[in-house]
């Protein structure tokens, strides 16, 4: 069964049909909410991932390229589901070449390829090598053989649009340890493609940004906290904090919201997130509010205070 799509932003519109959008590493959590919401803004999403119905990623999830692809449909765009493991040259290359084939063009740009095992709280000579350096290679080296594949692409049509998806804004993950070093370097490698990116796209007409979502209720966050986007509340009992989560159609307004900003330019090279976004661009989450999950990081969690989502969605 396919599960139903979020809701876009009211009075979103089809102002983005013509564009057409990869997004790499769609199949669940932030990647799908981006997919769906610049489907519902009339795109054509061109979804990637390991996981279709057929094959599963070593994440061994349920949640499928297909099935993002159907939900940009449902939103109202057209989404075309393509497997790619991100870390085969030849199959990033045929990709791009099918984009250029199919649809002439490629305006937006979202490497949001992960699918890495995360090791909590372990130095780096504590944890697995393996594991760690196999978090790089998904982490860091998918976004840039993605990039060089579709950047020659993508600046044949001036405003081109390549967004970063990291975990942390700049600011914080400066002052901030981040789960593990693989982790946090994985995670300060993304967000500095986007400031390199950024150098090299803006003599192109085009802009690149770094992204993070704030506390993401994805497929897994709700599966671990036992709960459904629809009762995703009943957490807040054993976690506080979970009061400021986010759903993934937030950050998905995020990316439509830049897509479709004529001045998009001016955040070239900048590190960005959802909550402030939302700020400029007006524009709330599926229950309406407007949750700023790095500011009430700050704030409130890190500074080891009650929970209190007040002022801050």
């Amino acid at each position: 069964m396919t599960p139903e799509a979020p809701g876009s932003e009211p009075g979103a519109g089809s102002d983005l049909a013509g564009r057409v959008a990869l997004v790499a590493g769609g199949t669940r959590g932030a990647g799908r909410g981006i997919a769906v919401q610049l489907g519902a803004a009339g795109a054509t999403v061109y979804v990637t991932g390991r996981t279709s119905g057929s094959e599963r990623s070593e994440m061994d999830r349920p949640e499928t390229i297909g099935e993002t692809a159907a939900l940009v449909d449902a939103a109202g765009g057209r989404g075309i589901a393509v497997r790619v493991d991100h870390l085969v040259p030849d199959q990033v290359s045929a990709l791009v070449a099918r984009i250029s084939g199919e649809q002439g063009a490629l305006h937006i740009l979202v490497n949001d390829i992960w699918g890495a095992e995360i090791e909590w709280n372990r130095t780096v000579w504590e944890s697995s090598l393996d594991t760690g350096l196999r978090t790089l290679r998904l982490a860091v080296d998918t976004h840039a053989i993605t990039s060089h594949f579709a950047l020659p692409l993508l600046i044949e049509t001036p405003g081109g649009l390549v967004v970063e998806m990291t975990d942390g804004t700049d600011e914080y993950n400066a002052a901030n340890y981040r789960v593990s070093f693989f982790y946090d370097l994985a995670k300060a490698a993304v967000n500095r493609m986007a400031f390199a990116l950024a150098h090299e796209l803006a003599p192109h007409d085009a802009t690149a940004v770094a992204l993070t979502p704030g506390w993401l209720r994805s497929e897994a966050m709700l599966q671990a906290h036992g709960v459904t986007e629809a009762t995703w509340r009943d957490a807040i009992a054993h976690a506080p904090h979970f009061a400021i989560s986010e759903s993934p159609a937030y950050v998905g307004r995020a990316v439509a919201a830049l897509a479709r900003d004529p001045e998009v330019a001016r955040w070239n090279g900048q590190s960005l997130s959802s909550g402030q976004l939302a700020r400029v661009y007006g524009f709330t989450d599926v229950d309406g509010s407007r949750p700023d999950a790095w500011r009430y990081l700050t704030e409130v969690q890190d500074r080891g205070l009650p929970a209190d989502v007040t002022g801050y969605r």
